[in-house]
């Protein structure tokens, strides 16, 4: 009885089928080797976008936390453009503006590597100025 009140509770909250979140708010789209600017307002939900593709070697990762005083990190959500392996998709790391200021947040895609202390000349970042208001 109790797990079914759980998994019923789970999916009223929009945690079924593995994501973390029920919609990404403010999405912006960033790209490999790009600085991008995002400006957010106090208390919103916002996604930091990239094209991810793990079928032919990305493998994007959130590098470090930003301030946590200006942006809370939620999760990494991805969604695939198609059904066929290895259909294009994109990854969303989904952030809360906490309080008014600045955060710097970059996105690594280790290319076909093992880690960031060994990326491919294929791997970089993608940057996100983030200002919340």
């Amino acid at each position: 009885m109790i797990r079914l009140l759980l998994a019923a509770l789970l999916l009223v909250a929009g945690c079924g089928a593995g994501s973390a979140v029920s919609h990404y708010g403010q999405v912006t789209a960033g790209a490999k080797g790009a600085t991008t600017k995002v400006e957010v307002g106090k208390g919103q939900r916002f996604a930091l976008a990239v094209p991810d593709n793990p079928g032919v070697g990305d493998s994007w990762e959130l590098v470090e936390l930003p301030d946590v005083k200006v942006a809370a990190y939620i999760s990494h959500e991805r969604e695939a453009a198609g059904e066929r392996p290895g259909a294009g998709g994109t990854s969303y790391f989904v952030f809360n503006a906490k309080r008014p200021g600045t955060a710097r947040i970059r996105l690594f895609d280790c290319w076909r590597c093992t880690d960031r202390k060994n990326p491919t000349p294929e791997s970089g970042e993608a940057i996100f100025d983030v200002t919340v208001r």
